[in-house]
């Protein structure tokens, strides 16, 4: 990556090849210095490595890692809404992913100034992105959402120009403010309710999911707030408890009993309590894996609020968003769908390891 070292490797042209003095003159502009004497690699290598370290910038620049956490919101949404996904939750995703990425780079855009002091290393003050050309992203990407959300139909629409609407509000006016995190769950929020009305049509009986996933989005985001200054340590512990209380509201079984024997049963009495079905123990356990992946970094982040904890926190909340939505499907009776969701988890963590992007922050 040294820059020196590269500029001495590029003095000369392959071993054997004429001096610059009696190459064509095309040739010789390609190796300046060449008098160095040292071999460097060819003019398609150097390029080819500035358009990786490009793609790179952007690729940072929209989190890619946390592209895993969206799928989610429009496949739960759809089991809540008691529809099978199809086509129009395809188009439902591709639009959740649109405006997250919008969201994203908007992001970045807004905060260029802020990061420019606490995080030189991103790509907008670091250099490596023009924040017109973010901005830019940001609108087309917007723009893209809402029209695969149009393709998914009418209601689809309805529900993603609030969402976009709210991701732009959130990004450039409500963000360090006290409606920020509440901005950001509605968001959350939305996004599922898109799933629902892509699918179903209707967005009533997703309410419910929507409102969970949203508390717990609320409660990362609040946490998020301090995460490079660290000193919180109500935000932790309020993250904590808002994930014991998901967790419990997520697993609760609900019971279900034969017909003419709802006011007769009584608590205790057998026959009044069914055995667990496949769906709710499938629930209770993605339950599980939801409250182990939030908690732990939350409880850290509480002992000892430092910058690092705390931004491990908000990784560990990010990373739980996945088995609760895999949960809330399954809760809805669609474990296939509650699988599906699941499995992006660990395809999530294959791709930031391979990406070289292990921290992934919303901030």
């Amino acid at each position: 990556m040294s820059r020196a070292a590269a500029a001495a490797r590029d003095t000369a042209g392959p071993p054997g090849a004429p001096p610059a003095s009696s190459r064509p003159p095309a040739e010789a502009a390609g190796a300046p210095g060449a008098a160095s004497g040292t071999a460097g690699p060819p003019l398609a290598t150097a390029e080819a490595s500035s358009r990786s370290a490009h793609l790179g910038a952007w690729a940072e620049l929209l989190r890619l890692p946390a592209l895993f956490t969206v799928p989610g919101d429009a496949l739960a949404g759809a089991a809540a809404a008691g529809a099978r996904p199809g086509p129009r939750t395809l188009l439902a995703i591709g639009s959740s992913l649109c405006l997250y990425e919008a969201g994203m780079a908007l992001n970045d855009w807004a905060d260029r100034a802020e990061d420019a002091a606490e995080r030189p290393h991103r790509p907008l003050p670091s250099g490596r992105i023009r924040p017109a050309a973010a901005l830019t992203a940001a609108g087309v990407l917007t723009g893209a959402g809402l029209a695969l959300a149009a393709g998914a139909g009418r209601p689809a629409l309805a529900v993603a120009a609030p969402l976009a609407a709210t991701v732009w509000a959130y990004d450039l006016a409500l963000k360090h403010t006290p409606a920020g995190p509440a901005a950001m769950a509605a968001a959350r929020g939305l996004d599922l309710l898109l799933g629902a009305a892509a699918t179903g049509g209707g967005t009533r009986a997703a309410l419910p999911s929507a409102a969970l996933l949203g508390s717990h989005t609320l409660a990362v985001t609040a946490v998020s707030r301090r995460e490079t200054t660290g000193g919180s340590v109500r935000a932790p512990l309020a993250a904590l408890a808002t994930t014991a209380a998901l967790t419990g509201l997520v697993a609760r079984r609900r019971t279900r009993l034969p017909a003419g024997r709802r006011a007769a049963a009584a608590p205790g009495l057998s026959g009044s309590t069914p055995a667990p079905t496949a769906a709710e123990a499938l629930t209770a356990a993605l339950g599980a894996v939801y409250a182990a992946t939030a908690a732990r970094p939350y409880f850290h982040a509480a002992l000892n609020p430092s910058p690092p904890l705390t931004q491990r926190a908000v990784g560990g909340g990010i990373r739980a968003t996945v088995p609760l939505q895999a949960a809330l499907a399954a809760r809805a009776g669609a474990s296939a769908t509650s699988l599906l969701v699941a499995a992006l988890a660990p395809a999530g963590r294959l791709f930031a390891r391979r990406a070289a992007m292990r921290k992934v922050s919303i901030t």
